[in-house]
């Protein structure tokens, strides 16, 4: 696993064979932040990364600015994990948390510049997580929700849909909040 970009870019992390995650793929998730670029100044932005897997995201946004990233993960292994790649980077300003997303969203009291979802892409609740995230009110106006999925998913009717974006297997929606 590799950070793209940033004060971090070309650090490396070797994530174990043993886990059920795989990171993000570093093509899709090149082009994927150059779109976001678009949207968002990660400079000093607020962030929350759900079902981190391998804080491969988390990794990025840190790298690229992000003033805090809060990190969601509910497996113990991989949150260990992540917790160790933030400590060989010595930064604080992250927070690892672990535990379980749609919990985390009912009580979350923080609010965030931009959202970042990768569940598991069998996940029943799937469809459900736009609804869920823009509903939970932790989302800045003009905040940005992006969502990976597989390509069974279409989010283009939702009202709060920008765009999506394939690269290979991997698909984003990108929710923008009116």
């Amino acid at each position: 696993m590799r950070i793209i970009t940033g004060i971090y870019k070309g650090r490396r992390f070797e994530v174990p064979r043993t886990f059920k995650a795989r990171p993000t793929t570093d093509f899709a998730k090149e082009n994927i932040f150059n779109v976001l670029n678009a949207y968002l100044d990660f400079e000093g932005a607020q962030a929350l990364d759900l079902f981190s897997g391998t804080g491969s995201i988390t990794l990025e946004l840190l790298s690229r600015g992000c003033r805090q990233v809060i990190s969601v993960e509910a497996d113990r292994d991989h949150h260990r994990f992540i917790s160790d790649c933030l400590k060989k980077l010595g930064t604080d300003a992250a927070i690892p948390l672990r535990g379980d997303v749609f919990r985390f969203l009912k009580t979350c009291h923080q609010t965030f510049d931009f959202i970042f979802a990768d569940p598991p892409y069998a996940l029943s609740e799937l469809p459900l997580l736009p609804d869920m995230v823009l509903d939970a009110h932790i989302l800045h106006d003009d905040g940005i929700f992006v969502l990976e999925h597989g390509a069974a998913q279409d989010f283009s009717f939702h009202p709060c849909f920008a765009e999506h974006r394939a690269y290979g297997s991997v698909n984003f929606s990108i929710f923008r909040k009116a």
